[in-house]
């Protein structure tokens, strides 16, 4: 890499990380992105430090075209027309996960699926944690694989979040195992339809060996069609029926079958975190995990200590005997399906954001009968009150703040008001995190007034 002309296209957290690894393999690195310096948050000055070129406000062509390598970040289209020139020109491109990939000996178990992913990735992190297997945690989750992998061997696993637009640009990226929960629609405003967007996330299984281990939901018939050429290994999770080597559910218990042999891991009610779409979050955690080296016991203790991640349907107060929820995570219609299925028929809902080209017509089944009423706010609002018009009374806020009071204004005892937008974030808020806290500030102004 010493002396290789490399441009990084985008200067999210993950280019940030390729920068820093590159310039430290000698490589002479540009890092452009369309966004105005002022917009980007991130430390430039500290880049340029490191001997990084800098061009923020657009791409040059030179840029782009003059590169030896491209190192292009999840968040920036691959449909791009500088880098559909910079395909036809052959210059090779590659992910920040790739990159991280090649600079390490370690091990790679990989997450990835439409919901889940975090949560399922910190469960098994914390699993292999308890059992003592050495392991990093990171990708897509938050920390970039850049970052925290280079120079690691082969007695350490990292486990990785991916998302489909981190997995566009693999190449030699190999997961010993590789975990894809769920696939429902989401992101098509990228992909032209679903079959491309599980495509993409099918590329996880891509480079896998026969020895290696896929672990697939067998209750969702797109994950199955996903690894269909897949060379590896199944193991499989469940919540409706047995399986032959993976993890399921029988009445209350959670089973592990590992080679033949079956043992309980662990009681439905002792795990602490709620939701239906969770006990599938544990089953392919515990299946996962134990692959890599957990133990059921540390499989157990987890699942019965772990509340959940931040902004997945996290409570944040009861007031006045209504409890409020903070699902900001829940971006895509699937996502908020699981969510509304972890309560009973008394929900206020708060949905809406950017659209990112979403069918909304698959929540009216959710809605119906289940939520009392809808609070849209957003550039989508009007295109969800189309589709689910008929569900539920339908108001509408121009803000976060507005939105939690119209919705403590229709709750009464016994019912929950939920974030679960169905949408991005970024047409009011900087992301999901932001989202999320605003709704809980909003919550906390309620709680201050009464």
């Amino acid at each position: 890499m010493a002396g290789r002309r490399v441009t990084v296209v985008g200067l999210g957290r993950s280019g940030v990380a390729a920068c820093r690894l590159l310039r430290a393999a000698g490589a002479v690195v540009t890092a452009s992105d369309r966004s105005p310096a002022e917009a980007l948050g991130v430390d430039l000055q500290a880049l340029r430090r490191l001997g990084v070129r800098l061009e923020t406000g657009g791409h040059r062509p030179e840029t782009i075209l003059g590169a030896e390598l491209l190192v292009v970040s999840p968040g920036v289209d691959l449909r791009m027309p500088l880098l559909a020139k910079a395909r036809e020109a052959g210059i090779p491109m590659l992910s920040e996960v790739e990159l991280a990939y090649r600079s390490c000996q370690a091990r790679f178990l990989g997450i990835t699926g439409t919901n889940g992913k975090s949560t399922t990735t910190t469960l098994v992190g914390l699993m292999l944690e308890r059992a003592g297997v050495p392991v990093v945690v990171a990708g897509n989750i938050g920390t970039a694989l850049c970052d925290v992998v280079p120079g690691l061997g082969p007695d350490r696993w990292v486990v990785a979040e991916l998302s489909s637009f981190q997995l566009e640009t693999i190449e030699m990226f190999r997961a010993e195992v590789a975990c894809l929960l769920n696939v429902t629609q989401n992101h098509l405003d990228r992909y032209a339809d679903l079959a491309e967007y599980r495509d993409a996330k099918a590329r996880l299984f891509l480079n896998q060996e026969p020895g290696d281990w896929a672990v697939l939901n067998a209750d969702d018939p797109l994950v199955l069609e996903a690894a269909v050429s897949a060379r590896a290994r199944r193991a499989l999770f469940s919540r409706t029926h047995p399986v032959e080597e993976g993890a399921f559910l029988e009445g209350d218990r959670l089973l592990l079958r590992r080679a033949g042999e079956t043992r309980e891991v662990c009681r439905v009610q002792d795990i602490r975190i709620r939701g239906v779409h969770n006990l599938e979050n544990a089953l392919a955690a515990a299946v996962a995990a134990t692959l890599a080296g957990a133990s059921g016991g540390a499989a157990r203790a987890v699942l019965a200590e772990f509340p959940g991640l931040e902004h997945r349907l996290e409570p944040v107060a009861v007031l006045g005997g209504v409890q409020y929820v903070n699902d900001s995570k829940g971006t895509s219609v699937g996502a908020v399906v699981r969510s509304l299925e972890s309560f009973p028929a008394r929900v206020i809902l708060i949905a809406g954001g950017r659209d990112k080209g979403s069918d909304f017509i698959p929540l009216r089944a959710a809605v119906e009968g289940r939520v009392r009423a809808l609070v849209l706010i957003g550039e989508a609002r009007e295109k969800i009150a189309k589709a689910l018009a008929g569900t539920a009374p339908v108001h509408t806020a121009g803000s976060m703040e507005e939105a939690v009071r119209r919705a403590a204004g229709l709750a009464g005892p016994g019912d929950v008001v939920l974030l679960s937008p169905a949408c991005a974030s970024f047409d009011m808020f900087r992301d999901f995190e932001d989202r999320g806290r605003a709704f809980k500030a909003a919550v906390q102004g309620l709680a201050g007034g009464r």
